[in-house]
């Protein structure tokens, strides 16, 4: 359910890592920041070197947590050094000093923080057995010439133009090797590598489509179904969408515990990652509602595989075309797997939603908004008029067929712009469904309802208004 990071442009990292298990310090260059994270006697540090100067250090991933949309390292992260604290400035957590620049050597002492973040990776896995996987990136920052700068980063921080010192963040656990991507490290020492390391015993399952670290405490049907549902989605969007890039996946699945009244799937992709958490009282058996919302659940993450990692958006701004395309997909893929399944409630749903997040404000701007919903629910809007106009063009299309050109136009460079999205669907015939969905993305518009009406009647997308006066899908 998080939104994707740049994990497409920080695979090659990822890659150098993987072939040299541990990245000594003469390989790094002299003006890099350097972290040691580790736990001893009095839990978790990460242990900052700094090779110059700054005044104040920006964190690149400073996401609020989902309920209270609070800055999370504040209520995690305690600064040891004197004289030195964490602030929030605009949408980034900044490291600054009292006076001065901040120390070359800072020490952080953390807990793990797991709790559900709006638009990010969560910090930390926690399964029930013990382990804890780290969130890399956390850990990633980026020097200033003063913390007020830092009012001037747009939210996204990978279009703020900002080159930090290459950072190298090293993960040691005195009590026996790291786990990452599949292998074991006694030590592992990673550069700007959006993933997750395991620290703690991991017996991952094995199978021909997928390797799999599953909390022992997860509820037996939420095992069993993503041992069965993961690979047979896997297969179908690789039918429709053609091979998908990167290893073979490994999956990370946490349970939080059976709280009561509650029922809670979160999810994220990351090269040759997929991270779910769960938790609820209602996840303990499954009931038909529940079940639906799971296999939805599996089938979003699962697309991310396609969009977002074999092809990744240009800008976070942009994150409709990833993020409401994976929704599409999925409804689409349950579907054709499972003749029961009914997609037109999730995508009433968007409608709905996005007709209420994009009343006159731009959908690229939901991130400054904490309106990330409208990522999803305009996405999934613009998705099926890019599909009613593809299988007008083509009949049988449909919207993994308009998405199967755009990865194979764009697989080299692993990118898919706006404009490419664009691009496309106006070479379905209608130019101006590409040039209303713009105005949505990047101004908004007075009424959404009337505009989403007008792009179905030229899409030839089929709907109905309800007697309340509402559009939804026949």
């Amino acid at each position: 359910m998080s939104l994707l990071r740049r994990a497409a442009v920080a695979a090659a990292s990822a890659f150098l890592a993987l072939a040299s298990p541990a990245v000594g310090a003469a390989a790094q260059p002299s003006d890099t920041v350097r972290v040691e994270v580790t736990r001893d006697a009095g839990g978790w540090r990460a242990d900052y070197a700094f090779a110059r100067d700054a005044r104040a250090w920006v964190f690149a991933r400073s996401e609020l947590t989902r309920e209270g949309g609070k800055p999370w390292r504040p209520q995690a992260w305690t600064i040891e050094t004197p004289g030195v604290r964490i602030e929030r400035r605009g949408f980034h957590d900044v490291l600054v000093a009292s006076k001065g620049m901040v120390p070359r050597k800072v020490r952080v002492r953390f807990r793990p923080f797991t709790e559900d973040l709006r638009a990010g990776y969560e910090p930390a896995l926690v399964f029930s057995d013990g382990p804890v996987a780290l969130f890399t990136s956390q850990f990633d920052v980026a020097p200033l010439v003063s913390a007020a700068m830092a009012e001037a980063i747009p939210y996204d921080f990978d279009a703020s133009g900002i080159t930090g010192d290459p950072a190298f963040v090293t993960f040691r656990d005195p009590e026996g090797p790291v786990f990452y991507a599949g292998k074991r490290y006694p030590l592992l020492t990673l550069k700007e590598t959006p993933s997750y390391v395991l620290f703690g015993a991991a017996h991952p399952i094995e199978t021909p489509d997928l390797s799999a670290i599953l909390d022992p405490g997860l509820p037996a049907w939420i095992g069993t179904s993503l041992g069965s549902e993961t690979p047979r989605l896997l297969a179908h969007y690789a039918r429709e969408l053609g091979p998908r890039e990167g290893p073979r996946p490994m999956m990370m699945a946490t349970w939080a515990g059976a709280t009561k009244g509650r029922v809670s799937m979160g999810g994220s992709v990351l090269p040759g990652l997929v991270i779910m958490a769960f938790e609820g009282e209602r996840m303990l058996a499954p009931s038909a509602e529940t079940h639906a919302y799971f296999q939805w659940f599996i089938a979003h993450e699962a697309a991310h595989f396609w969009l977002g990692q074999t092809v990744d958006y240009d800008r976070a701004d942009h994150a409709w075309m990833m993020e409401g395309g994976a929704d599409l997909l999925a409804v689409r893929a349950i579907a054709a797997i499972d003749p029961a399944y009914d997609p037109r409630p999730k995508l009433d749903e968007a409608i709905a939603q996005c007709g209420a997040l994009a009343k006159g404000k731009a959908v690229n701007r939901a991130n400054e908004r904490s309106e990330q919903e409208a990522y999803y629910a305009c996405g999934a809007v613009f998705g099926l008029v890019a599909e009613g106009a593809a299988n007008r063009a083509r009949p049988g299309t449909g919207f993994a067929g308009f998405w199967r050109r755009l990865i194979e136009r764009n697989r080299a460079d692993g990118v898919v712009s706006q404009d490419d999205w664009l691009r496309a669907l106006a070479m379905l015939g209608d130019p101006s469904l590409a040039a209303d969905i713009r105005r949505m993305a990047e101004r908004g518009v007075a009424d959404p309802e009337a505009a989403m009406r007008s792009l179905f009647d030229r899409a030839g997308v089929a709907y109905r208004i309800d007697d309340e006066g509402r559009l939804r899908l026949p």
